[in-house]
């Protein structure tokens, strides 16, 4: 009997701001996915910030505007080929791809997307889909899972779940959302993450029961989730900015489902991360020239006209602005 010899793919998912990029960062660091490896990175936003976190990645192809298991599937496709196409091109003796990580948007369903590789006729001979390792954000996930039927589906294709920021959620919460993950997706392997570290995981208390999840059916009446970019002025007023973007997350943290972008500040590189309500603490990245993501915010999210979001951010920072 011969070895199963195609390329091996671990699809990463989960909803908007749950930590997959730490997670992987760490896992590419520590070398959990072996020596050969090549990274796709999907974000919907026309202007990434995920791949400048992934710089130290042996390769990477980047797949941005929209998400690859709809609008952005017949790019996925044809990125997965080409990759295909080199590594057959290479004997099985030399050093070829062993396995591709493909890190999806947070708004993509990573069932639909292990479909679309399985059915397409070149790549189910070349590519087996071998995990499906989905992160859940400890802190937010029980509010996604009551509204948003994305977050049930990414639970469900789950062969393995990464509880992240489980340091900062109480220990009752945890044991909560730990049940009912266990009910939506009783096969899968749970494990936590802090910082992309893994953590312990202490064993489910006795008495744990899980959350009652309402019926979902249909859309939300405020719109799909859609990324808006707005690119920064050169010369920004920092003070002004961070009040502005204080009192829009205050005013609309329910509708932002995600605020992320890599700007330059007078300290150098910052990557800013919000989910929500919550902003998480800055992080200096590495000096890297100049990058087209830099001094652009996506803001992701719902409920909202994409155009007075900027007009409301260049009103406040407005040096005319009145007080």
């Amino acid at each position: 009997m011969t070895s199963d010899t195609r390329l091996r793919l671990t699809l990463l998912g989960g909803y908007l701001g749950s930590g997959k990029t730490t997670w992987l960062r760490h896992q590419l660091h520590v070398g959990a996915f072996g020596p050969r490896v090549h990274v796709v990175v999907n974000e919907a936003a026309e202007t990434p910030v995920d791949d400048a976190l992934l710089a130290g990645a042996e390769g990477m192809t980047l797949l941005a505007g929209g998400c690859c298991c709809c609008a952005g599937r017949a790019e996925l496709i044809a990125a997965l080929r080409r990759l295909c196409d080199a590594r057959s091109r290479i004997s099985a003796e030399e050093a070829r791809l062993e396995r591709i990580v493909l890190e999806t948007s947070g708004l993509a369903d990573p069932g639909a997307i292990v479909a679309a590789i399985q059915d397409d006729p070149v790549l189910v001979n070349h590519i087996v889909v071998e995990e499906t390792v989905v992160a859940v954000d400890a802190l937010h996930a029980l509010a996604q899972l009551a509204t948003e039927p994305l977050g049930r589906r990414q639970v469900g294709a789950a062969d393995r779940m990464v509880l992240t920021k489980t340091d900062a959620c109480a220990p009752d919460a945890l044991a909560t959302l730990r049940a009912t993950l266990a009910g939506l997706n009783g096969h899968a392997t749970l494990s936590a993450a802090v910082l992309g570290v893994e953590a312990v995981l202490a064993p489910l208390p006795a008495g744990a029961r899980p959350a009652v999840l309402p019926e979902l059916a249909g859309e939300d009446a405020r719109g799909p989730i859609a990324p808006t970019q707005l690119a920064l002025p050169d010369d920004l007023d920092w003070s002004a900015f961070t009040l502005w973007l204080s009192a829009l997350l205050h005013a609309r943290g329910d509708d932002l489902v995600r605020v992320k972008g890599v700007l330059r500040t007078p300290a150098g590189r910052l990557l800013l991360q919000t989910v929500r309500k919550v902003v998480q603490s800055p992080e200096i990245l590495p000096e890297q020239g100049e990058s087209r993501s830099d001094n652009v915010i996506v803001f992701i999210g719902r409920g909202y006209r994409p155009e007075d979001l900027g007009r409301s951010m260049r009103r406040f920072l407005s040096p005319t602005r009145t007080t």
